[in-house]
């Protein structure tokens, strides 16, 4: 009995230390460390996972000198794990870069093709971005600087055939990568010739660096 009454003060008096100990009752609203900054969950909010082409959002340049021309606003948007192929979006990608936003979205509006539409909805997302989050005034005075794909992930599945046959099929998944720049697309660079690409490359092997030689 002397155990038992022992056993229940014992956890009346663990329960009241606990009571005492808790952070609302020695922290107050107005006291140099606000309640609001103490995280007293188990738990917390998970954070969505962030690729390194979105966060090039967060970068910060520091100020501008007076006269100094403004420096335009960069969108870096994305679409990730697109169930088509990176070969065939790469053409798409290829043909609206340098183009203006209004320019790129009629071009992709007449294309029957899977991934256009893909790339019209990323286009308008980023377009909707810059004006929502980057302060861009005008959302048709967008040029896209850079547009990309990358390789997804690929996935292996059985395909049934008859007579207890199978083959193999692979899905293929894309990602797609865009870049808008306020104002207007820069001119088109000139073709180059044979003798100009000649020319170069002649200029990279005299540029490089032999190593293990006299």
């Amino acid at each position: 009995m002397a155990a038992r009454w022992a056993l229940s003060a014992g956890a009346a008096w663990a329960r009241g230390l606990l009571s005492w100990a808790r952070p609302e009752r020695w922290l107050a609203s107005g006291s140099l460390f606000p309640l609001s900054c103490i995280h007293t969950s188990t738990s917390l909010q998970k954070i969505g996972k962030i690729g390194k082409w979105e966060k090039k959002n967060r970068i910060v340049y520091p100020p501008q000198l007076p006269g100094e021309p403004r420096r335009p606003a960069e969108i870096y948007h994305c679409r990730r794990e697109i169930k088509y192929s990176k070969d065939k979006m790469w053409y798409l990608a290829k043909l609206i870069k340098g183009m203006s936003i209004d320019q790129a979205l009629a071009q992709l509006e007449f294309s029957d093709k899977k991934g256009a539409k893909v790339i019209k909805e990323v286009l308008l997302e980023a377009q909707e971005m810059a004006v929502r989050k980057h302060n861009v005034e005008f959302k048709s005075n967008l040029h896209i600087a850079e547009s990309q794909t990358g390789r997804g992930r690929y996935v292996k599945r059985l395909r049934c055939h008859g007579k207890g046959m199978f083959g193999m099929m692979k899905i293929s998944r894309c990602h797609y990568f865009v870049k808008l720049v306020e104002g207007p697309p820069p001119p088109p660079e000139p073709p180059k010739t044979g003798f100009d690409q000649a020319k170069e490359y002649v200029q990279q092997l005299r540029n490089r660096t032999l190593v293990h030689t006299l």
